[in-house]
């Protein structure tokens, strides 16, 4: 009886003043439970607004765990209860049938045992599921970023950074903005290839006394070795923190500012992974799936290692973090160019892939990644709104933008092509139809291509690069060395 309405074996003939207790916390928590999903089908964003709140969080581990533990507990109460031996003294000097035999007296104890047994188990796993989103949310969104749209849209910086044992200090290798449609979801992804240079300051970055227009982000007469490029904006900031002072992250805000800058977008958010802890992220989520087009090696043939295995090619592969990792940062026998169209589908297919059950059936493993892996500036009264912005992003193509040669020289980016381009690329993703409804997400890969570089009269004719032909160039940004045909990464990867 308690199993379906707890504390109704308590009425009958246990202790009435417990039962109703029990009578009473069941009713409110079936009332909350029809409201809560009532009010998700009207209001979804406010009901997960409610419950990505660290204090209600907090609460309902206690809670929650309790209410099973109670519920274990009358379970066992109740078999008691219905003991023979109990009855028979309870009703002394009746002639009672007995009520069942010593047999199903053990079938129905150890049933009652079991039926407790999986109570107490769900109250240790609410409470680590409430406990571990409590603590993720809490050490994760901080907040700091603007929940203001720009021109109907979020912009969101994603960073991908890798702090190896060669490099001095971490450099984001990975850098990214997602330009979202705060109404439709659509998506433009545009993709910054880490080793541009001359990269512009806004004049409100505290470096950009330090560098200038028109050179901008330009140290090669100082560093002929490690020119400045945009992936070491992130150590310059970190290495100038007098500079920024009361901020947490100079490297981001400098890089962030930078991107900006680039771009001409204003960023809403920032969101940066840890490339090391990115396996732990993606195993959590039970890998993705890819058609990987060609063979990848892991490791390097410079490494201690050397290549000491591949991601063979082949369709909708399953990934493990390992390989998802690898694939995504893999450099042997592939340019920069390459690597970026692989980053865009891990991207991709962790947008397409990640769905609700997904989160929930893996919740713990992920939350406890992603608290290790994570940074980010979206504040929590946010998620919500990030959440459901997600779901309609899914409905869509995720179009893909790379700054790189042919459309641009990294070594001498054109600043107003790469900020038209922006434009038109934005202007496209909303002037393109709405997909129709019946198809599927999943069916949709992603255009996985840089736009096409403008006729010579859509050029500015004032726009001039932003060092001369005549400078020393670092080998690995040289011309000869960035002339990567980039129409032809459609072979590398994609989500299918």
């Amino acid at each position: 009886m308690d199993l379906v309405v707890p504390g109704s074996a308590q009425v009958v003939s246990g202790n009435k003043k417990l039962g109703r207790i029990a009578y009473f916390t069941w009713a409110v928590c079936l009332v909350l439970l029809v409201l809560t999903g009532l009010t998700a089908l009207v209001n979804r964003a406010f009901v997960i607004s409610i419950f990505t709140n660290p204090i209600v969080l907090v609460v309902l581990s206690v809670l929650v765990p309790l209410i099973f533990v109670g519920w274990g507990l009358l379970i066992l109460d109740a078999w008691r209860l219905g003991m023979p031996t109990r009855l028979a003294r309870k009703n002394k000097g009746a002639n009672l049938a007995p009520v069942m035999s010593r047999t199903g007296a053990a079938i129905s104890g150890a049933l009652s045992l079991l039926l407790a047994f999986v109570m107490f188990t769900a109250a240790w796993f609410s409470f680590s599921i409430l406990s571990s989103a409590s603590s993720m949310i809490g050490t994760i969104f901080t907040g700091g970023g603007n929940a203001q749209t720009n021109a109907g849209r979020y912009n969101i910086l994603l960073l991908g950074g890798d702090a190896g044992a060669d490099r001095e200090g971490l450099r984001p290798d990975t850098v990214m903005v997602a330009s979202i449609d705060a109404n439709t979801g659509k998506t433009v992804l545009f993709s910054l290839p880490r080793n541009l240079q001359h990269v512009p300051f806004p004049e409100s970055s505290p470096l950009y006394k330090l560098y200038p227009p028109p050179e901008n982000y330009w140290c090669y007469d100082s560093r002929p070795t490690d020119p400045c490029m945009l992936n070491s904006i992130y150590t310059e900031a970190e290495n100038h923190k007098d500079l920024f002072k009361g901020v947490k992250w100079p490297g981001v805000e400098a890089t962030k500012g930078a991107v900006e800058e680039t771009l001409g977008l204003k960023i809403n958010y920032w969101a940066m992974i840890d490339m090391r802890g990115f396996e732990k992220l993606i195993d959590a989520l039970g890998g993705i799936r890819l058609d990987v087009g060609r063979r990848i090696p892991i490791g390097s043939h410079t490494g201690k290692k050397g290549v000491y295995g591949y991601i063979e090619p082949g369709k909708d592969q399953l990934l493990n973090g390992f390989q998802a990792l690898w694939f995504a940062r893999s450099r042997e026998g592939s340019s920069d160019y390459d690597r970026m169209q692989r980053q865009q589908c891990v991207i991709n297919a962790m947008v397409k892939q990640l769905d609700p059950g997904t989160v929930l059936t893996n919740f713990q493993a992920i939350a406890d990644a992603s608290s290790k892996v994570v940074a980010t500036d979206l504040p929590a009264d946010q998620i919500s709104t990030m959440l459901e912005l997600a779901l309609q992003v899914k409905k869509h193509k995720l179009k893909s933008v790379s700054f790189v040669p042919p459309l641009i020289e990294t070594y001498a980016p054109d600043l107003e092509l790469i900020r038209q381009t922006v434009k038109d690329e934005i202007a496209k993703s909303e002037a393109t139809a709405k997909p129709k409804a019946s198809q599927s997400a999943s069916s949709q890969p992603a255009e996985q291509q840089p736009a096409e570089q403008p006729s010579a009269e859509q050029q500015p004719a004032e726009a001039q690069p932003a060092a001369p032909a005549s400078e020393a160039q670092p080998a690995e940004a040289s011309p000869s060395a960035s002339k990567d045909d980039s129409k032809t990464l459609d072979s590398v990867c994609s989500v299918s």
